[in-house]
């Protein structure tokens, strides 16, 4: 049973990639490789795309993730990269695949910059829970990627229901320096090396707020309160400016990681819901020397959409989660909608192994809840919210998240227009390999947890 289940994993990885890349591909990878994984690198990238098509997508409804939109337009890419993007008349070279998308819609690669697959895998078992570090207020030693299994069904769920190509795996938020993040490409991998975005920064993942307080108070130590949170957070980073300034005759993995943010090397990701908490976190960043990233959940990020958009933070939101306690209390469903209006940078988030399989419908729900205020936000522009404002979050703006010239090619065409709750990914390009196909069983990954099981590979 074990060997033919482990023949059609490797049949099921050979036909999303299309063939293995032999000779001369195999030569390129190598170069590739050592390009983005400088000498002492611990933990380097070695992802490699799987082989892909020069490919046309033609006739269908474009939304960049830029703000624009183009009817009737082409996509073009070619070795791994978009290669021009434009209307009808763009000319399709010799050699390109076509694939008609008359009355189907284009959008760049689905991003969730706030994701707990593979270290809160499915099944949720305690034998697999490995996102919470919780011995420490501080443990900016730990690595997401230490815990991350490859294996997790919800990566193939990502990709095929949600079109999600990239994603940022964090921690989790027992603690209020939770340690390193890593940012991912959603591709079938052995090893979590194989998956990791090549040149993707490293995030810091930070928490404020009930859950630090709650986990530590419960202990009996500190912090137990609020101001005991900032007065933890304030003293790591002295601690932290202090061995940046010594002769690290010690090493010191968690000040190492402390460091890279206070050099600008790491990126912060921080958990915060209330406006007053958020507002007190950019004051201690100023008087530290870093800067937030993105407040993520920020339920009450509409209250201080002016300031967000001054110190340039993007909140990273729910649709409409709100009320399940009490710093979640006053959420409310037309944040993101309120956001956009006072110009601050929107990002629809999931947190959870189901939402991030619906990441557009969360994004419509948003919008939806603007326009019943009266604030009305264009399609194209909500697309962003869930495509190039998460790479821009992450530090891979430049590389992926909307579709130009000369970014990878992660690409979905769906069957409808993606801010429909009817509409789903009918292909997926990462990297310009086409890795999922609803009308290819070839083309539906598995992971290799499910094989032999009820279920196996299932889409919705």
């Amino acid at each position: 049973m074990r060997v033919s289940t482990a023949m059609r994993r490797w049949a099921s990885l050979l036909a999303l990639g299309g063939a293995l890349a032999l000779g001369a591909q195999a030569a390129d990878a190598k170069k590739k490789d050592k390009a983005q994984a400088p000498a002492g690198t611990p933990y380097a990238s070695t992802y490699k795309p799987y082989p892909g098509r020069p490919t046309a997508l033609v006739g269908a409804t474009i939304y960049d993730g830029r703000g624009a939109r183009i009817d009737n337009g082409t996509v073009l890419f070619e070795g791994g990269k978009v290669v021009a993007i434009g209307g009808a008349d763009l000319a399709v070279p010799a050699g390109y695949d076509r694939v008609d998308g008359a009355g189907k819609f284009v959008t760049p690669g689905v991003i969730d910059i706030h994701s707990h697959l593979g270290v809160y895998p499915s099944p949720q078992v305690d034998a697999l829970s490995d996102g919470n570090e919780m011995t420490s207020p501080t443990t900016p030693d730990v690595w997401a990627e230490h815990s991350v299994w490859p294996q997790d069904p919800g990566f193939s769920r990502a990709l095929v229901n949600g079109g999600v190509t990239a994603l940022q795996i964090l921690p989790g938020s027992g603690n209020l320096i939770g340690g390193r993040a890593v940012t991912l490409k959603n591709v079938a991998s052995r090893t979590v090396q194989g998956m990791k975005f090549p040149g993707a920064p490293y995030s810091l993942k930070m928490a404020c707020g009930e859950n630090p307080k709650r986990v530590y108070g419960e202990k009996g130590q500190k912090p137990s309160t609020r101001m005991g949170n900032f007065a933890v957070d304030r003293q790591a980073w002295i601690d932290a400016r202090q061995y940046m300034d010594g002769d690290h005759a010690t090493r010191d993995l968690g000040k190492d990681t402390l460091e890279g943010v206070l050099k600008g090397e790491i990126l912060v990701q921080n958990h915060c819901y209330r406006a007053d908490e958020m507002a007190l976190v950019l004051d201690m960043a100023k008087e530290m020397g870093y800067k937030v990233t993105a407040f993520h959940h920020a339920v009450e990020a509409y209250k201080i959409g002016d300031l967000l958009k001054a110190n340039d933070v993007c909140a990273a939101i729910w649709a409409d989660w709100y009320g399940f306690k009490m710093e979640a209390y006053d959420g409310i469903p037309e944040n993101a909608a309120l956001l956009a209006k006072q110009g601050a940078c929107v990002v629809i988030h999931s947190d959870d192994e189901n939402g991030i399989q619906r990441l557009n419908q969360a994004a419509a729900r948003a919008q939806a809840a603007g326009r019943r205020i009266g604030v009305e936000v264009p399609d194209a522009q909500v697309i962003g919210w869930f495509t190039y404002n998460a790479a821009k979050a992450m530090g891979i703006g430049e590389k992926t998240g909307s579709l130009e010239a000369g970014k990878m090619a992660d690409v979905v065409l769906w069957n409808g227009n993606p801010l429909s709750v009817y509409s789903r990914p009918e292909k997926v390009w990462i990297d310009g390999a086409l890795m999922y196909d609803a009308d290819d069983p070839r083309r539906k990954p598995v992971s290799d947890f499910e094989l032999g099981q009820p279920g196996e590979g299932d889409v919705k």
